[in-house]
């Protein structure tokens, strides 16, 4: 890859299976600033595709050298959040890129296996909407600070 001089933009990656839970997270992000592209997955499966290339080829696609960061669900169908997180930590390419676990679980043996495993960040949803659409602002703001590596494969 050419190094012309220029930071890519971060890209959040957004693997969320409830479609109004993905619009609240996108809305809000970019309420808070956050100018970021975005690409959303419906499923565990469609993120890992995004990695490691699907069966079929389509969708977008990783790119060594570009910087991504993830919000990550855990109740999602086909492959769940923790096996999509188990996989990312394990790869050398991926270990770095960080991994914001975003999910109504606050049972705390999946906080812990998901610290274990390298998440960066574990932030529950709460319940209520307006509070929800809150800490959606505040990590929106997080995110316009936080620093990120490219995917190099180091």
């Amino acid at each position: 890859m050419i190094n012309d001089g220029f930071k890519k933009e971060v890209i959040i990656l957004i693997a969320e299976d409830d479609d109004g839970h993905a619009e609240l997270i996108q809305d809000n992000l970019q309420e808070a600033g956050l100018r970021n592209p975005i690409i959303r997955f419906r499923n565990g499966q469609e993120a890992l595709d995004f990695f490691y290339g699907g069966a079929d080829g389509h969708g977008p696609r990783c790119e060594k050298g570009q910087a991504y960061m993830m919000l990550l669900d855990i109740r999602m169908p086909k492959v769940d959040g923790v096996e999509v997180l188990r996989q990312i930590k394990s790869d050398p390419e991926l270990k770095n890129m960080p991994v914001i676990m975003l999910t109504t679980t606050d049972d705390p043996r999946e906080i812990r296996t998901c610290y274990g495993l390298g998440c960066s960040c574990y932030v529950t949803k709460p319940v209520d909407y307006q509070k929800f659409a809150e800490m959606l602002s505040r990590l929106g703001l997080f995110l316009l600070v936080v620093q990120v590596p490219d995917l190099d494969g180091a």
